[in-house]
């Protein structure tokens, strides 16, 4: 008897040394969960046997057991290196055709070669889908779908609106607004111009051209060209050549009174290009606050909604997890929000391997949601969570369990001489 139970102290003295080397080895990768080996001592007595003498049968191991506390945070220069600070694991699809998700701690993502966000066994991260304003539109897990870098350089957006903000020059001498004319500057006070973008992206110059009305006190008439030709303003006033333009109106103070028509758009712009023929432009003068004060011209505001292609400039993820596409026309738009789960148990987890998990009855039910919310954690763009092995204990553990297994083995050294002794009396 006492053989098996010196012999099943060597056994948890080497599974300890195990475990411990364990985790020394993973001391340098990246999301580990160190283990600790837990022991439960054997006891057995018969039925009819008394529980005061019987003396135990050795020691047995009961469990290893991962330890999730947080691990340091390690600063990179690469935005696809995640962390999470706090609960939640990565939600991670092992391929296309695998429906069984996996979850890591891990965040040492790339980008394969289909625009997929993957780690380096491929599996690929989910996110929860978003409107391109980033709002989530379902946060169940079964919604997640993987995380794809977008192939394309964005549509073009056609130009509906300019936002109009001018300082007009209120000691500008006043002309007659019929006799203008785009080729000589001495027919108008001051202009500028805007790129405007039509349904295919392709880009045109409008100017605007505005000239002090001498027969209207603080009123300016704003003639309207694109590409170098004329275009009207719809509902606006006939002028030179014919031309339809709107007026710009101020008080004596200088303040904005109102334009005529009271939204200025223009006709149709009848591009010959295949674009949408349709096209018009709104100037925008009420919302950009344009003022008449004795100082030079100025423009404070001159902005339009049109885009034309562009190319993928960068990605941004927030620390709420949201995923956002930057392209070179200047459009941001977001590609989905990364989904963290929660279990109740993550010690009843299972292990698959390359710092991967998937659920079991011991751990319950995944349960999803977007970081800063309820208990979930923050992400960290550009940040990796290392192991949170404390490598001093774990030497001094080594140590421990050294020793363990060495006095076990006296132990049995003792027991072999004992039975020696007792074979040897005559």
């Amino acid at each position: 008897m006492s053989f098996n139970t010196a012999l099943s102290g060597l056994n948890a003295a080497q599974s300890d040394l195990n475990v411990t080397s364990n985790n020394i080895a993973n001391v340098s990768t990246t999301g580990f969960k160190f283990s600790r080996a837990e022991f439960g001592d054997i006891f057995a007595t018969s039925t009819l046997g008394s529980s005061k003498t019987a003396i135990g049968n050795g020691v047995i191991l009961s469990n290893v057991a991962q330890q999730f506390n947080q691990g340091n945070l390690e600063f990179t220069s690469n935005t696809l290196d995640l962390a999470v600070s706090g609960q939640g694991f990565f939600v991670l699809e092992p391929s296309q055709n695998n429906e069984n998700l996996s979850f890591t701690r891990a965040g040492e993502f790339g980008v394969d070669a289909n625009g997929f966000v993957v780690n380096s066994s491929g599996a690929r991260l989910q996110v929860f889908p978003t409107n391109p304003d980033g709002t989530v539109t379902a946060t169940a897990l079964s919604s997640t779908q993987p995380l794809q870098i977008p192939q394309s350089a964005g549509s073009p957006t056609m130009t509906t609106e300019i936002e109009v903000g001018v300082n007009l020059p209120a000691n500008a001498s006043g002309l007659d607004v019929n006799l203008f004319d785009p080729l000589s500057p001495t027919t108008f006070s001051a202009s500028t111009s805007s790129t405007i973008f039509d349904s295919l992206g392709e880009s045109h110059i409008a100017t605007m051209y505005y000239v002090k009305d001498a027969a209207t006190p603080n009123t300016w008439a704003a003639y309207y060209y694109v590409d170098g030709n004329p275009v009207d303003i719809a509902g606006g006033t006939p002028g030179s050549g014919g031309q339809l333009y709107h007026t710009v109106e101020f008080d004596a103070a200088g303040s904005f009174q109102q334009t005529t028509p009271a939204a200025p758009t223009s006709a149709a712009l009848g591009f010959t290009n295949g674009s949408n023929a349709a096209q018009t432009i709104t100037f925008d003068y009420a919302n950009n606050s344009p003022t008449q004060f004795a100082s030079p011209f100025t423009v404070n505001t001159l902005d339009q909604n049109g885009a034309t292609i562009g190319r993928l400039a960068g990605i941004e993820i927030s620390e709420t997890g949201t995923v956002r596409a930057n392209f070179t026309n200047g459009q941001s738009n977001s590609i989905g929000k990364i989904a963290l789960v929660r279990f109740a148990n993550p010690q009843g987890l299972s292990q698959l391997g390359n710092n991967a998990w998937s659920d079991t009855i011991d751990s319950g039910q995944p349960l999803a949601g977007e970081a800063l919310t309820s208990s979930f954690g923050q992400i960290r763009s550009g940040a990796l969570e290392t192991s949170n092995v404390d490598l001093t204990s774990e030497l001094v553990n080594l140590i421990t369990a050294q020793r363990n297994f060495q006095a076990n083995a006296r132990t049995i050294e003792t027991n072999n001489q004992v039975t020696q002794t007792i074979i040897q009396i005559r």
